[in-house]
């Protein structure tokens, strides 16, 4: 690797005796692989054990997590068992911490890696915000969070000022890993390297501050906001934190975490820096890294709920379906309600506030699709879903019908139970319906694959 004459001259004068070892490091060393699993799954434990993935090294930086690669293709990365993310990157759930019951704001949340610790941290319990500014990516969030079977979590479309007429003063932790110059990234991601120039860091620091700006309204009195990058740059970083102390009743809640190294307090103007942190791909595991927690001490106008009709019922001939169709699949383990949104039946937190005026791309969990006199079970329900509750309507089949499954094929498996939750072992992985010894493939045609 090659790095820009304009970093080295830079970071030798920040770095001093450590630049050496920090560029030696940076352009030789090899990027680490890791992974983290799912608690909220069924029996995970004893299905990391029999596919092979538990007992391995752990990962330095995040609970349930373990150094190694994992398939893309694999039947528990497909259940949402497992979850593919550097190690380095999970230091900010790790920062964060959320608690069970809490409101919680992912500001900058795709592809979801920050969402899906946070979905664990809070046990389904309390309200778990995922937002994503550009569409695409937002897409692929709430694909992640649907397969992690977060029942929870909202994903919204929006930049961060947008939320704020909809969440001030509302939410008790929020976590804005920013968009950054990436220069902790180099020797993972090419591009951020051939897209690095001289003022990269200042113009991502104008942008940090805009979309810190929102965070910080949005915050309940004695609210947690979580600031994380994966660049080294001073100024989108201890200058971050100078500047939102300065200007905002906040105060840095200091970080000791083993493996990190502190903040510098001489690269920004406040006290306290120095409980800040940091990664080094010298000093330690991972790529670079930064995070900081900050707690707010002040108040924002709640925001008030215009009175309204009550949206928490079903029109009456789909209310009927409903109470028979949650005898045979229920709803997941979260508090919650039903509500229709065009043609489909989700089951949405009881937390959450008016969703009126926002891009949802994501209501909680999608349990069913309305058709003329019936419900059909939503692939979201199956992936949030105790099997165990579905005893009357769940068909145990192999990895080979699995194989078949993912890759939008039918297969033949004795009986004619109907619709039936599919489960390889403990693992649900999607709805059939097994008519006359064939199940019907009703796995989502976007979502197919070859294993």
């Amino acid at each position: 690797m090659q790095l820009p004459q304009a970093f080295v001259e830079k970071y030798t004068g920040l770095l001093g005796e450590e630049a050496p070892a920090f560029f030696h490091e940076l352009t030789t060393g090899k990027p680490l692989k890791a992974y983290r699993v799912n608690p909220l799954k069924p029996e995970y434990e004893a299905m990391l054990a029999k596919y092979g993935l538990a007992e391995k090294t752990p990962a330095p930086f995040g609970e349930h997590s373990w150094l190694g690669p994992v398939s893309g293709r694999s039947l528990l990365h497909q259940a949402g068992y497992i979850y593919s993310q550097e190690p380095s990157a999970m230091i900010v759930g790790q920062v964060a911490a959320a608690r069970p019951g809490e409101k919680v704001l992912d500001l900058c949340a795709a592809p979801g890696g920050k969402s899906t610790q946070l979905a664990v941290q809070l046990k389904n319990q309390g309200l778990l915000v995922s937002n994503e500014i550009f569409g695409k990516r937002a897409k692929i969030l709430a694909e992640n969070l649907e397969r992690w079977g977060a029942a929870n979590t909202i994903v919204t479309n929006h930049a961060p000022a947008e939320l704020v007429p909809h969440f001030s003063g509302f939410f008790d932790r929020i976590v804005v890993d920013a968009p950054c110059s990436g220069e902790g990234m180099f020797r993972k991601d090419p591009v951020a390297l051939t897209e690095w120039q001289p003022e990269t860091a200042d113009l991502c620091a104008a942008r940090q501050k805009e979309i810190l700006t929102a965070a910080v309204r949005m915050l309940a009195d004695e609210g947690e906001l979580i600031y994380s990058t994966c660049t080294f740059a001073p100024e989108e970083n201890e200058a971050i934190i100078s500047w939102l102390v300065e200007n905002y009743p906040l105060t840095i809640e200091p970080l000791t975490i083993a493996g990190t190294a502190s903040g510098r307090p001489e690269w920004g103007s406040v006290p306290g820096l120095e409980g800040t942190v940091r990664l080094w791909p010298h000093k330690g595991q991972g790529e670079g890294h930064f995070a900081a927690k900050l707690k707010f001490h002040g108040e924002n106008p709640a925001v008030k709920t215009p009175k309204k009709k009550n949206t928490k019922g079903l029109p009456k001939d789909i209310q009927k379906l409903w109470e028979a169709f949650r005898k045979d699949f229920p709803a997941p383990n979260s508090a919650g309600h039903p509500q229709l949104f065009g043609d489909y039946i989700w089951w949405v937190p009881e937390a959450a506030p008016d969703l009126a005026g926002i891009r949802v791309l994501r209501s909680g969990v999608q349990m069913a699709t309305v058709k003329k006199n019936r419900l059909e079970p939503a692939y979201n329900l199956a992936l949030a879903a105790d099997p165990t509750a579905f005893s009357d309507h769940r068909l145990s089949i192999t990895l080979d019908d699995w194989q078949k499954y993912v890759a939008g094929e039918t297969f033949h498996k004795a009986g004619n139970k109907g619709w039936v939750l599919l489960t390889v072992d403990a693992v649900p992985v999607g709805f059939g319906k097994q008519v006359q010894g064939v199940v019907k493939n009703f796995f989502p045609k976007g979502l197919r694959f070859t294993p």
